[in-house]
C-alpha cells in the first residue's frame, strides 16, 4: 500500500560545536523538529522500546541517548518506561531477572536514564498478549509483551545495525522481534532449519553456546555437529556463531518469511496508538547487538533520524548506509577483499551474504506499515 505523499524523515549528524551542546541534547532537538511534541503526552504511560545490549557487547546505544528521550517525554507530561522483552536464546537476557541485571551492568538504571526499566513480557518471558494483525498474511495473533501493549504511547530508539540474517537491525526488527515475547519470537524465526555442512564443520562447538532449544547435537565420533530437526527453531544464531560458514538455511526463503513476520508483528505493535521512531546510525557492528560481542563497524557513523513512519526510517537510514564508504578493516571488507568474492553492491549483503532484508520493507508497505517513500529533511 502506497502513501500518496511521502513521509517526513528527521536527520542531523554526530556534529557537535566545542562547548556547545552535546549529543543527547541534539537528539532532543532533532526529536522537537520531528514534531514529537504533536502527540498528547500529558498523563499517558509512554512505552520506549530499546535493546540494552548483550553483556560483552559494546556497540549498544548509550544509556546517555535514552535519557534524553525519557526527559523530553516527562517535559511533556509523560511517564516513560524503557522496554524490551526476553530473548528465545541463551545469553544475559532470558528471564527478567538477568535481563535487569544485563541492563544495570550496561548501565542502564533508573537513574541513569532518569525513568523505570520494564522487562516487557514478564519474568519468564510468558507474560504476554495476543495481539490482531490486521491484513496480516502470515501472522493471525503476534504474541507481544504485556507491559508494551499496556502503554498509551509507544516509543521505539533503535541502534541501526547489520544482522546476520535480515542483513541490517533497525526500526521494524527492534520492534516486532524485541516487542515478541519469547513464544512470538519462536513463532517469528519457526520457519527456516539450518543444515551443517561435514566438509566446512571444524567441530569447535562455538555454535553450541548459541542453541538454547537442543537443536545442535555434536557427534563424539566424526567432531562434527549436526541440526536436530525436532528441536531446531531456526533462530540463525548457530549461523551467526560460526566463523567457517557451515552452516545455512535449508529453506532459501526462510529469511524472507521472518523478514515479513517482523513486519506483521511491528503493525500489531503499532495499531490504534500514538507512535514516534528514533533511529541511529552508530556504530554500525556487523552483527545484532545480542551477541556476546561486536566486530568492528563495517560503516562510518553517519547520523540520527527521526519519524513517525518506522519503514520510511528504515528506508532513509538504508540509503544513508549504502551510500556510504566502507570502514577498512571490517568484516564488510575482508568480504570484499576475498579472491572470486561476489559483490552485490549492497554493504549489508557483502557483510552478511546469507542475509536479506529488501522482502521486510517491501512487505511492510504492502500490508500499509508505512511509506518507503520520504522526504529527508535536515536539521
Amino acid at each position: 500500500m502506497k502513501q500518496a505523499n511521502p513521509s517526513k524523515v528527521y536527520f542531523t549528524d554526530f556534529r557537535t560545536a566545542a562547548f556547545g551542546d552535546g549529543l543527547p541534547s541534539k537528539l532532543k532537538k532533532l526529536m522537537k523538529k520531528a514534531e514529537i511534541g504533536a502527540i498528547d503526552m500529558e498523563g499517558k504511560f509512554v512505552a520506549i522500546k530499546m535493546h540494552f545490549g548483550e553483556l560483552g557487547n559494546i556497540s549498544y546505544l548509550r544509556p546517555n541517548y535514552a535519557r534524553a528521550v525519557a526527559d523530553l517525554i516527562k517535559e511533556m507530561g509523560g511517564k516513560p518506561f524503557l522496554t524490551d522483552c526476553n530473548t528465545m536464546y541463551p545469553g544475559s537476557r532470558k528471564n527478567a531477572l538477568e535481563h535487569l541485571e544485563c541492563a544495570w551492568q550496561n548501565g542502564f538504571t533508573p537513574l541513569t536514564v532518569g525513568c523505570p526499566i520494564i522487562i516487557g513480557d514478564g519474568l519468564k518471558g510468558t507474560d504476554d498478549i495476543s495481539v490482531p494483525v490486521v491484513g496480516g498474511e502470515y501472522v493471525t495473533e503476534a504474541k507481544i509483551g504485556r507491559a508494551v501493549m499496556d502503554a498509551d504511547i509507544f516509543i521505539s530508539l533503535t541502534h541501526f545495525k547489520g544482522h546476520e540474517m535480515t542483513g541490517f537491525g533497525g526500526a521494524i526488527k527492534n520492534i516486532g522481534m524485541g516487542c515478541g515475547s519469547r513464544a512470538g519470537k519462536t513463532e517469528q524465526h519457526s520457519n527456516g532449519i539450518p543444515h551443517i555442512s561435514d566438509d566446512l564443520c571444524r567441530g569447535c562447538r562455538r555454535c553450541l553456546r548459541e542453541c538454547a532449544n537442543n537443536g545442535l547435537v555434536f557427534d563424539e565420533s566424526t567432531k562434527k555437529m549436526h541440526v536436530d530437526q525436532e528441536h531446531c527453531v531456526g533462530c540463525s544464531r548457530c549461523i551467526g556463531a560460526c566463523n567457517f560458514d557451515a552452516i545455512a538455511f535449508n529453506d532459501n526463503n526462510a529469511n524472507a518469511i521472518l523478514n515479513c513476520k517482523m513486519a506483521e508483528y511491528t503493525k500489531a505493535v503499532l495499531d490504534g496508538r500514538p507512535s514516534f521512531h528514533i533511529s541511529l546510525v552508530v556504530d554500525v557492528s556487523p552483527n545484532c547487538d545480542c551477541h556476546c560481542e561486536n566486530d568492528a563497524p563495517i560503516l562510518p557513523n553517519i547520523g540520527m533520524f527521526a519519524s513517525f513512519d518506522p519503514l520510511a526510517l528504515d528506508q532513509a537510514c538504508v540509503d544513508a548506509c549504502l551510500a556510504a564508504e566502507p570502514m577498512p578493516h571490517s568484516q564488510l571488507t575482508d568480504h570484499l577483499s576475498q579472491p572470486g568474492f561476489h559483490d552485490h553492491h549492497d554493504h549489508f549483503t557483502n557483510s552478511s551474504p546469507e542475509s536479506e532484508w529488501k522482502s521486510c520493507l517491501e512487505h511492510a508497505e504492502k500490508i500499509g506499515l508505512g511509506s518507503r517513500q520520504y522526504e529527508l529533511i535536515h536539521m
